[in-house]
């Protein structure tokens, strides 16, 4: 090992790091692909190839453990409240066929007016104020209704679960586990969903909780139990990251004045498609992802045991020169053929479930806010971020907007 690569640290509860990781993950891309964190014990994975091998492999790399590093929440156990992301064939798949019934394409696809509906409502009533919180007042409170619409959660819940959401996400300073409120928030979610899965019972509807209470594959039924846990994976995976996803793609193009000027330049939103992959590649909101190694591993001529905690870096991944031409620019005309190669939603049997409903939702609202906005601008100096481990984003983001 190098004098360079021995100065190398990482660890990603420091908040230092998470105000900007990517020099970083620059460093352990090229001094130490595979970086033992010696302190803590844990490996981390830096390249796309590396990474894309990894998300592949059927053996040697187990979501058994769960997918964070966070101590509570790293056990057997982690699939009462990440579902089949903490699981590995034949369970995960038999889990997964199950869910894949209920969260069907076609109740994405056919989520499209309500989405269209409820970005209308919180962006209508943000306009009208003309300087607003985009997260707060509006990118927060649009993934929660739609999750909230697809579940059945009723209107006046949806403010309380995605506070509830918020608390399990967030990392405190110098705290390396889910924190006290965190933990008090995962037992009133458990609560809840109980209480919403016994009303489904009773009055069902056209919802994902009424048909994952009668999906069946072969006589195999969901318990409730496995269904309590999809709804923690829905909540806080499928909410937290598509508000964060919007709050990084405001963030990032009005940064650039030019780019800024062709987006909003065409109110038919010519641009968004891009928009949108563009963000998810160069500040996805998912960085990392754990794995437990039940094999061996080597990476240029380092082996890590069996046994070992490894962490994925996908955000080092999208960032990676190796694939990526100039990846430290925000580029709208990136090749499509660069943005297929993205690891933002995973990869193999674990690809995100709900990467089709993320991408709607992101293309749905900015299309809009394109179409009604001839101008935007955020406050960069005053945006605060949202300190996560796993999960990259702002928790405020001050924003003007000139109606057209």
């Amino acid at each position: 090992m190098t004098a360079t690569t021995s100065e190398l640290v990482f660890d990603p509860y420091d908040y230092a790091l998470q105000d900007d990781p990517y020099p970083t993950y620059r460093r352990l891309r090229d001094e130490a692909p595979l970086f033992h964190n010696a302190e803590h014990d844990f490996w981390v994975l830096s390249r796309h190839a590396d990474i894309h091998q990894a998300l592949r492999s059927d053996h040697a790399y187990s979501n058994a453990m769960g997918v964070t590093l966070d101590a509570s929440a790293w056990n057997e156990h982690a699939h009462t409240v990440m579902s089949f992301l903490a699981m590995d064939p034949p369970e995960q798949t038999r889990l997964r066929k199950l869910v894949s019934q209920g969260f069907t394409p076609r109740r994405v696809s056919n989520l499209l007016p309500q989405i269209e509906k409820i970005t209308d409502q919180h962006l209508g009533a943000c306009l009208g104020q003309g300087e607003f919180d985009w997260i707060a007042d509006f990118a927060g409170k649009v993934p929660m209704d739609v999750i909230s619409e697809m579940l059945g959660v009723p209107e006046s819940d949806r403010d309380e679960v995605r506070r509830l959401a918020d608390l399990l996400v967030h990392r405190e300073h110098g705290l390396r586990d889910v924190p006290p409120a965190g933990i008090a928030a995962s037992m009133e979610l458990f609560d809840y969903y109980a209480g919403l899965m016994r009303d489904k019972r009773a009055n069902p509807g056209d919802d994902l909780v009424s048909a994952l209470l009668h999906v069946e594959d072969d006589g195999d039924r969901m318990s409730d139990q496995e269904i309590t846990a999809f709804l923690f994976l829905m909540v806080v995976a499928g909410n937290e990251t598509t508000t964060k996803l919007l709050g990084n793609a405001a963030f990032h193009l009005t940064g650039d004045p030019e780019q800024l000027a062709r987006v909003f330049a065409d109110p038919d939103g010519g641009l968004v498609d891009a928009w949108v992959e563009e963000t998810l590649r160069y500040d996805t909101s998912t960085q990392l992802l754990a794995r437990l190694l039940v094999d061996d591993v080597t990476v240029d001529d380092v082996t890590v045991p069996a046994g070992s905690q490894l962490v994925m870096l996908l955000g080092s991944a999208n960032h990676d020169e190796r694939v990526f031409t100039d990846p430290e620019r925000f580029d709208l005309d990136r090749d499509p053929a660069e943005l297929n190669q993205i690891m933002s939603f995973g990869g193999g049997r674990h690809y995100c479930l709900g990467a089709n409903l993320a991408r709607l939702e992101a293309r749905v609202v900015l299309r809009s806010l394109v179409a009604r906005v001839a101008q935007i601008e955020v406050d960069h100096t005053d945006a605060v971020r949202f300190y996560s481990a796993n999960v990259r984003g702002f928790a405020h983001l001050p924003m003007r907007a000139v109606s057209r």
